[in-house]
């Protein structure tokens, strides 16, 4: 049924969904979380500790896959479409929720389908073996890119709020502006000294306005 991940394209965060605060926070976590002890045993070759391998490569690149995700991820799309076979993964990533592994992610949307995420990348499984499902260097990667991701953010909303307040400015500048013109233009007389700066500035202010709402 499962075949080698190796075969499966590397997908990339930029397509994903943005975190949430909360989903940052449990990354954090999992990223640097100790050893786990897990009630259930993850030997290599079996569903649970291939499941759990899916899971994680997914959370390495920032992503909370759904069960549909991970079926692709190890199976192909046929399999991600077939209703028995997404049964059958629910049922057992329910147990490997309850046995300490898995974390069931809740639904943004009602039609969606849930999300799961690694409590940990280091466990001690139920033969007290212990279960690495990522090296050093791949989780330290992962948290290099969470940080990149978090300074990201954090410029795009100092940028939106920027933006908001250019927007804010230009909006009055404009009103203003109209209004001074509609004043000139209601007179026995234009007041050149009054319509053409106000033209003008409403002119200017219009342009500079429609480039930012066009970004």
């Amino acid at each position: 049924m499962f075949r080698s991940t190796e075969s499966i394209e590397e997908a990339t965060f930029v397509s994903q969904r943005k975190l949430t605060v909360d989903e940052i926070a449990s990354l954090k976590e999992a990223l640097t979380s100790n050893v786990k002890k897990a009630n259930i045993r993850l030997r290599e070759g079996e569903y649970q500790f291939t499941l759990a391998k899916a899971i994680g490569e997914s959370q390495l690149e920032l992503m909370f896959p759904d069960v549909k995700d991970i079926v692709k991820r190890i199976s192909g799309d046929r399999e991600s479409e077939d209703v028995q076979v997404i049964r059958k993964i629910q049922t057992i990533l329910k147990k490997m929720e309850r046995s300490n592994v898995v974390k069931i992610l809740p639904k943004k949307k009602p039609w969606e389908l849930q999300r799961y995420m690694l409590l940990s990348f280091r466990f001690q499984d139920a033969d007290n073996s212990t279960v690495v499902l990522a090296t050093e260097q791949q989780i330290r990667q992962s948290q290099e890119t969470l940080q990149s991701y978090i300074r990201q953010r954090g410029a795009s909303t100092d940028t939106r709020r920027a933006n908001a307040v250019k927007i804010a400015a230009l909006a009055m500048t404009l009103f203003a502006s109209y209004g001074a013109v509609l004043w000139s233009l209601s007179g026995s007389a234009i007041s050149s000294s009054v319509f053409i700066p106000a033209f003008c500035a409403a002119t200017v202010a219009a342009i500079a306005l429609g480039r930012i709402l066009g970004r």
